[in-house]
């Protein structure tokens, strides 16, 4: 079976696959699904988070895809979602990550096309 889940180093987290941090199940919580159903990662995303190193475990995912739901209440489209020293682009509608930013890189970007922002 092939996971949904579009992101190397998260099927890593999940699969429990050598990865540096592992997500905690936390109440018998399958993160696995929980994560797939809620949240894609384009490959773009993909990219950035592997080429910048970005790693957020089960709670840091877990407050996104919540600041998601929030930004989906307001009805925002397109919203930057800020967790820990990670910036998440992600398409509401969609629920998909669109991109990802560290915090080094976060004080020479401008965002654009985005008309809400969560901090999670």
């Amino acid at each position: 079976m092939s996971s949904p889940v579009q992101n190397t180093q998260i099927q890593q987290l999940l699969h429990g696959r050598t990865a540096p941090v592992r997500p905690q199940q936390q109440g018998g919580v399958d993160f696995e699904s929980l994560l797939s159903d809620k949240l894609k990662v384009s490959a773009h995303a993909k990219t950035r988070l592997q080429s910048r190193e970005l790693q957020l475990d089960a709670d840091a995912w877990q407050r996104v895809m919540n600041g998601v739901d929030k930004a989906a209440q307001k009805g925002a489209r397109e919203t930057l979602v800020m967790v820990d020293e990670v910036a998440l682009v992600v398409s509401v509608k969609n629920r998909t990550v669109i991109t990802a930013i560290d915090k080094e890189r976060l004080k020479e970007n401008v965002f654009t096309n985005i008309d809400s922002a969560v901090v999670a």
